[in-house]
This record gives C-alpha cells, sequence and structure tokens, in this order.
C-alpha cells in the first residue's frame, strides 16, 4: 500500500489525464518490456474494450517512460564492480552518432549515453557520468581496443584494472543486439532526445526482467517473475 504522500504524487502525476493511471501505466509497461509499436499497443487496447489513439500511446510513453526508469534505477541493488563498456554507431536523420552502453557481468545495463563523436573527450565524459551515477570507481574495467578508453581510464580511474584482451568485452558487444531490434522495430530513432530518453527507460526495464530464466527451475523463475511485476506494480503507481 502507498503512504499519503505517494498517493499525492500518483494524483499529481496522472492529473488531467482522460484515462485512469492503471491503463497508463499498463501501456508504458507494454512498450517498454515488448517489441511493439503504438499502433500495436492500440490493437491490444480494443481487444479489452480501451479505445485509445497510438498518439496518445505515444505521449504517455514520453511523458512517463522517464519518470517510471528513474524510480526503478532507485530501487535497483547495485552492478557489482566489473563494466563491461561499448559503443556502436547509431544513424538518425542520416547522420552517424554513437550510443555508448555500459553493463556488468550479469547482463544488466549500467548506463547508456548516446553522443555525436567517440572521442577521448566523450569517453571522459561517459565514464564521469557513470562514477557519478553509480557511487565510486569500478575494480576493472573491460573495452575494446579503442584509444579513447585509454584517456579516460589513465585521466580519471588510474588503478582500475583495464582489460582490453581479445574476446573479453564480447559481453557488452553482444549486448547491442536487442537494442538493434527495437530500433529496427521503431523504423529507426527520429532524434538523439528520443531516443535516449527510450533507452533509458528501456534498459532499467530490461534490467527488471533479467532474470538468468536459463539458470533457475521453472517453478522459482514464475515465483521470481511474480516478485518483479509487484515491484513494477508498486514503483509505477507511487
Amino acid at each position: 500500500m502507498c503512504d499519503n504522500s505517494g498517493m499525492k504524487n500518483s494524483l499529481t502525476l496522472y492529473k488531467r489525464h482522460q484515462f485512469p493511471s492503471e491503463i497508463i501505466q499498463y501501456t508504458v509497461r507494454l512498450y517498454h518490456r515488448f517489441n511493439l509499436s503504438h499502433r500495436d499497443i492500440e490493437d491490444l487496447l480494443a481487444e479489452r474494450g480501451i479505445v485509445v489513439t497510438h498518439e496518445s500511446i505515444r505521449l504517455w510513453c514520453n511523458k512517463f517512460g522517464s519518470a517510471y526508469a528513474k524510480k526503478l534505477r532507485r530501487q535497483h541493488q547495485g552492478y557489482s564492480d566489473t563494466f563491461f563498456l561499448d559503443e556502436v554507431f547509431v544513424k538518425i536523420q542520416g547522420k552517424q552518432r554513437y550510443l555508448w552502453r555500459a553493463i556488468n557481468q550479469d547482463g544488466e545495463v549500467i548506463d547508456t549515453f548516446l553522443q555525436a563523436r567517440r572521442d577521448g573527450k566523450v569517453a571522459k565524459r561517459f565514464l564521469q557520468r557513470l562514477l557519478r551515477n553509480h557511487g565510486g570507481e569500478p575494480r576493472k574495467i573491460v573495452t575494446d581496443k579503442l584509444r579513447s578508453y585509454n584517456v579516460a581510464h589513465r585521466e580519471l580511474i588510474p588503478d582500475t584494472i583495464h582489460d582490453t584482451s581479445q574476446y573479453a568485452n564480447n559481453r557488452a558487444e553482444l549486448s547491442h543486439q536487442q537494442t538493434r531490434v527495437r530500433e529496427r522495430g521503431m523504423r529507426r530513432f527520429k532524434s538523439m532526445i528520443q531516443a535516449q530518453r527510450f533507452l533509458e527507460a528501456y534498459a532499467a526495464v530490461s534490467n527488471l526482467f533479467n532474470l538468468s530464466r536459463h539458470l533457475v527451475s521453472a517453478s522459482d523463475y514464475r515465483d521470481l517473475r511474480q516478485g518483479v511485476l509487484r515491484l513494477e506494480k508498486k514503483v509505477t503507481v507511487t
């Protein structure tokens, strides 16, 4: 149950919206968890007798996605002491941009950072962002051989182990696959602001459902999933 302050904040958040908060929350969760377009979700809601336009769904996702992601990150228990960093190009409005990503050894996304370049200055900015948002220096970072990482490592965290050996960073490189799937489903990102906003929310929701299904029994997985669903609902309501 939410306390009075939580209920007050929730009422303020959904003030002047025609639809109940439960429908908005469910819609935004669907979009960030599954590879569905706004029109797909419009059809799914219509099957339940809820008539809402895809444009309203788009506006809900833009408005509430970041707020949900912020709350989920506050609930996170920590990302351990090893960061895997990598960058991949993303084409937005015909221009090549770079999506920097940091994950931990469990495949959880620590942070995403969309920038126009991948030089030493941006690498330092990304590493500073990681240190600021996630409390202290990691014991080890794993990257490819891009020289920009060497600059950031040398100037910001020289005492941290820096592993650039072959294949060591496969984990981070593979983590881009799901982003590529969503990018295709969205028919490419429309702007850097829109992409950054979506990717932050998508990462937070993906982390929540990163339950290592292949490592647990079916019954344990169902119990874990129910716990996650309860947490997700609690976070998005308050």
